[in-house]
């Protein structure tokens, strides 16, 4: 996984709110077990009508997004099933991380474990910043993962809660399994002594 630390990006604004796991990754592209080469069906239904061509007014498919790292997303984004398809999708189209007042627990902990971030603000500094993109498509924030902080277009910084653990992993740009396997040396080490401690 890439590491999070401190990024700029422009907003990608997708207001729906209760937008479930199943309208981010419809169940059909389920069958794979890789993570990439989803960002294809990301919100796949909304992106594209029944002849497979792209829906012109989608946000996604508006030219000026290519390169935003940043969704920003309704109230409570992720809903529904536990599927950590809709994170690798959204990671594999290039978000790093995703704005909303809410995330469905289960959703949230996957972005976490996957090495995409998701971002809680206060209900106004979400309306303010649906307000500004509107405005001016091209605003931009930076998400600095350290202190948690998000730094809104016009420089006032707001944080935002992560865990220690998640933190850790995010900033090092490892899942799990790669945060044990960067101790195996002191696991060797406490397995080579453990006999010795408890015959």
């Amino acid at each position: 996984m890439e590491p999070i630390r401190r990024f700029t990006s422009r907003l990608v604004p997708l207001p729906n709110e209760n937008v479930d796991t199943d309208q981010i990754t419809p169940a059909r592209f389920l069958k794979v077990t890789a993570k990439t080469g989803l960002g294809k069906f990301l919100f796949y239904d909304w992106r594209f009508d029944a002849a497979g061509n792209p829906i012109p007014g989608f946000v996604l498919n508006q030219p000026e997004i290519a390169g935003a790292e940043v969704l920003l997303a309704g109230n409570n984004f992720g809903c529904g099933s536990s599927r950590e398809h809709a994170p690798w999708a959204l990671g594999d189209f290039g978000f790093r991380a995703v704005i909303s007042t809410s995330f469905a627990d289960i959703f949230r902990n996957n972005c976490l474990k996957n090495g995409l971030l998701p971002i809680v603000v206060e209900v106004p500094i979400h309306q303010e910043l649906f307000k500004l993109v509107g405005l001016d498509p091209s605003i931009e924030v930076t998400v600095d993962l350290a202190p948690q902080l998000l730094t809104l277009p016009d420089g006032k910084q707001v944080s935002f809660p992560v865990d220690p653990f998640s933190k850790k992993c995010l900033l090092d740009g490892v899942d799990e399994l790669g945060y044990l396997l960067a101790l195996s040396d002191r696991i060797s080490r406490f397995e080579a002594s453990h006999p010795a401690i408890q015959p």
